[in-house]
C-alpha cells in the first residue's frame, strides 16, 4: 500500500512553477499574477487566501488582494470584477466562496472572463472540459489528475466509480475520468445519495474517488483489495486528542481501507493541498495564453 503525498506533490510542483518564472524573469517576460476577492471576514476564507498570496510571493508570482465588507453590494462586486476582468497586469483571479447570502455565487462566477477564470468554475471552461478542449480545470480535480499522474497510477480501462455528484468535484471528475486521454479513459461509474447498490459498485471498482461530505462514509467491506482511493472529503469534527480541539477527517474509514489499496490519499495532507499547485498551474496557463491565446 503506497499513501499518495499531496504535501510533497504539490511543493514539487510550485519549485518547478518557481524555476519557470525564474526563467521569464531572465527572458524579459511579464510575470504571472494572480488577484484574489475576499469578502466579509470567514476565518477559513481568511486562512485559505492568505496562504494563496504567500505561496505566490514565494514562488515569484505577483499578487493582490481585495477586501471588502460583508455589506458590499452585489452591484459593487460586480464592478470590481469588470475592473479585474480589464486590467492588463492581472492574468488570472479568484472570488474566494462563499459569499454574502445577498450576493449570487452564480451571477459573479459568470460575470468573470473565461479567460481569467482559473478556479475553473465559468460554464464556458466547464463546457470546453467536457469537450476535452483546453481549458481550467477547477482546482480540486486538476488536483486529483496531478497525483495520478505523478504518481504514474494506470488508469486505462479501469472501473472508476466517483461517489458524490458536486459541481466542484464529483461531476467534473466523472467527465475527466471518462475522457479520450491520460489520466481518464475510463469506464466511470457516477454514484450519488439516490444510487441503490452503492456497495456492490464500489466492490467493483478499480479507482474510488469519494467526494460526498461524509466523514468514514467508505468502509473496508465496500473495498476490493488493490483498489485505488482518492479521498477528497474533508470534514473539521471536536477532538479530545489534539492541541486544537478540532480534528479533520475524509469521507473513507481510513484506518480499516488502508491496508486493501495500492494507493490512497490521507485526510489531510492528500487531495488539499494540491488545490494550491493547481490554482498556480491555472494561473501560469492564463500568463501564457495557453488556453485562449493572445
Amino acid at each position: 500500500m503506497i499513501i499518495i503525498d499531496g504535501k510533497k506533490t504539490s511543493e514539487q510542483i510550485q519549485e518547478e512553477i518557481a524555476a519557470e518564472v525564474v526563467k521569464i524573469k531572465a527572458a524579459g517576460g511579464k510575470v504571472p499574477h494572480l488577484a484574489a476577492v475576499l469578502v466579509g471576514n470567514d476565518g477559513g476564507s481568511e486562512t485559505y487566501v492568505a496562504s494563496k498570496v504567500k505561496t505566490c510571493e514565494r514562488i515569484g508570482f505577483g499578487s493582490s488582494l481585495f477586501r471588502f465588507p460583508d455589506s458590499v453590494t452585489e452591484a459593487d462586486l460586480l464592478q470590481k470584477i469588470d475592473e479585474l476582468n480589464n486590467d492588463p497586469i492581472v492574468d488570472g483571479f479568484i472570488i474566494q466562496l462563499p459569499l454574502p447570502k445577498h450576493i449570487s455565487d452564480q451571477k459573479v462566477i459568470e460575470r468573470i472572463s473565461p479567460k481569467k477564470d482559473v478556479d475553473g468554475f465559468h460554464p464556458v471552461n466547464i463546457g470546453r472540459m467536457a469537450l476535452n478542449l483546453p481549458t481550467y480545470i477547477s482546482a480540486t480535480p486538476f488536483g486529483i489528475l496531478k497525483l495520478l499522474e505523478r504518481y504514474a497510477i494506470e488508469t486505462t480501462g479501469k472501473h472508476c466509480v466517483v461517489i458524490g455528484r458536486s459541481n466542484i468535484v464529483g461531476s467534473p471528475m466523472s467527465i475527466l475520468m471518462a475522457r479520450n486521454g491520460y489520466p481518464g479513459n475510463c469506464t466511470v461509474t457516477l454514484t450519488h445519495s439516490k444510487t441503490r447498490n452503492l456497495k456492490e459498485l464500489c466492490l467493483q471498482a478499480d479507482i474510488i474517488i469519494a467526494a460526498l461530505g461524509k466523514p468514514g462514509f467508505l468502509t473496508a467491506d465496500m473495498v476490493k483489495d488493490g483498489a485505488v482511493v482518492i479521498d477528497v472529503g474533508i470534514t473539521r469534527i471536536k477532538s479530545e486528542t489534539t492541541k486544537s480541539g478540532w480534528k479533520l477527517l475524509g469521507d473513507v474509514d481510513y484506518e480499516a481501507v488502508a491496508p486493501k489499496c495500492s494507493y490512497i490519499t490521507p485526510v489531510p495532507g492528500g487531495v488539499g493541498p494540491m488545490t494550491i499547485a493547481s490554482l498556480l498551474l491555472n494561473t501560469l496557463k492564463a500568463s501564457r495564453r495557453e488556453v485562449y491565446g493572445g
